[in-house]
């Protein structure tokens, strides 16, 4: 027996909750850190390999781009790390409540915001 229910695949429309968009993008931030792993290994292997390397990386970093990229790296960094205290926390029996979890949900996006921008005036 086949059912009728109404599907809706416009995800753009769906009104999620502070719980679920601070878990996607926790998600989002450590899909982030994994992939840019093999650019920093790059990145540290230059900056050991010799001096004149060394100096042509630092050139390279000075750049805007550069500076806004990583940016977003330590961005990404500190969110996961802040999201991830969360679910640590939760995983320890503190915030697992509805009003918790909203709470730190909040807490979670203001203050990973706060570090983001931090980290901007810190790169910059």
């Amino acid at each position: 027996m086949a059912k009728q229910r109404p599907k809706n695949l416009d995800l753009f429309s769906i009104k999620f909750p502070v719980t679920s968009i601070s878990s996607i993008l926790h998600r989002i931030s450590g899909v982030i850190l994994f992939l840019v792993i093999p650019i920093l290994l790059y990145m540290l292997s230059l900056s050991l390999d010799s001096t004149e390397s060394f100096n042509q990386l630092r050139e390279c970093m000075t750049g805007p781009v550069a500076k806004f990229v990583l940016w977003g790296i330590v961005a990404s960094l500190l969110f996961h790390l802040v999201a991830g205290i969360r679910h640590l926390l939760m995983d320890a029996g503190l915030g697992e409540s509805l009003s918790g979890g909203r709470t730190g949900a909040y807490l979670v996006l203001i203050l990973g915001a706060i570090l983001a921008i931090l980290a901007g005036f810190w790169i910059w």
